[in-house]
């Protein structure tokens, strides 16, 4: 089937996830070669998420490397990544360099000038950026302290205000390690429901349905891969794969799209503290997945595949 002709979705959930690459099959360097990751394996057919699957394709699912690297020099970053699949402009080759890890001024250009969150909204259909954040994130950003990564940024500048703590404990906002652990540890919300990894799914699921297009940021893995943390980042990528079982458990593959992807590769190496130059997957389950999957190379090909998925573009 032609890729512009495909049949649209009726939504999508974009779970993005920072810092995940395609790494080897050592379990000595890669918690995703170590984890027990049963939604994954069933999914592609036993299949491992590293670089020896290649290109996967079954009933449910289809897997695809993705080149994050981009045809310019060094290792990737986060907000040149991020842009990128967000906008489906090659971002570093724009602004000369790969940046990160949050935006400078010629990166939060571009994204202030136009996502594929703000084309959702132009068509007159519904997203929402499902993230929560504390009172103190809010006040530092207000004080100048520090400016918004680009997932926030893509969701203000096309409108939404970002979820607050009310939110998350309301059940309208999504905590970025799933179960809302650290709003209660480390944030002290000792009222936030603690939830499994696979309720904290069903919920999104549920929230999903009022909108055409989804986002949640995960940023635990890029920060485990940086601290070379291999038992945090095993039991994280466990969770992981418990929300996504929950998610897909709960949702309607048949008109929903679940696209799991990343900007650079990291935790797939505990070897190293840095980014890596490896391809990142791409990810796509339920609605139309292969014909998704067959339109993507690398990361400038996320943004018009989904548009086309969504019936945006011709």
């Amino acid at each position: 089937m032609p890729a512009n002709r495909q049949t649209a979705a009726r939504r999508i959930i974009f779970l993005f996830l920072d810092g995940v690459g395609l790494g080897s099959d050592d379990p000595a360097v890669n918690p995703l070669a170590r984890a027990h990751l049963p939604t994954l394996s069933n999914l592609l057919a036993g299949a491992p998420l590293t670089a020896s699957s290649g290109r996967v394709t079954t009933s449910d699912a289809s897997l695809t490397p993705l080149d994050a690297t981009l045809g310019v020099p060094g290792r990737p970053q986060s907000a040149t990544g991020q842009a990128t699949l967000l906008t489906g402009r090659n971002v570093p080759q724009l602004v000369g360099e790969h940046y990160g890890p949050r935006p400078h001024a010629p990166v939060r250009t571009i994204v202030q000038a136009g996502t594929l969150l703000s084309q959702v909204r132009d068509a007159g259909k519904r997203f929402i950026f499902v993230n929560a954040y504390p009172p103190g994130y809010f006040e530092v950003v207000n004080r100048g302290r520090r400016v918004l990564s680009v997932m926030p940024l893509a969701a203000v500048s096309a409108g939404q205000a970002l979820l607050t703590h009310e939110d998350l404990l309301a059940g309208r906002g999504f905590s970025a390690d799933f179960t809302n652990e650290g709003w209660r540890t480390h944030l002290g919300f000792a009222d936030a429901p603690l939830l499994t990894p696979e309720q904290a799914g069903r919920n999104l699921a549920a929230l999903a349905q009022a909108f055409d297009f989804v986002l949640f940021e995960h940023w635990l893995t890029d920060v485990q891969g940086h601290r070379q943390e291999m038992d945090a980042a095993v039991a994280n990528l466990e969770a992981f794969d418990g929300f996504l079982g929950g998610l897909i458990a709960a949702s309607d593959l048949a008109q929903t799209l679940i696209v799991v992807t990343s900007d650079h590769g990291n935790v797939e190496d505990l070897g190293v503290r840095q980014h890596t130059m490896n391809a990142v997957p791409g990810l796509f389950i339920g609605a139309d997945h292969a014909a998704v999957a067959a339109q993507m190379h690398d990361l400038t090909d996320l943004a018009p595949a989904l548009r086309r998925a969504l019936a945006l573009t011709d």
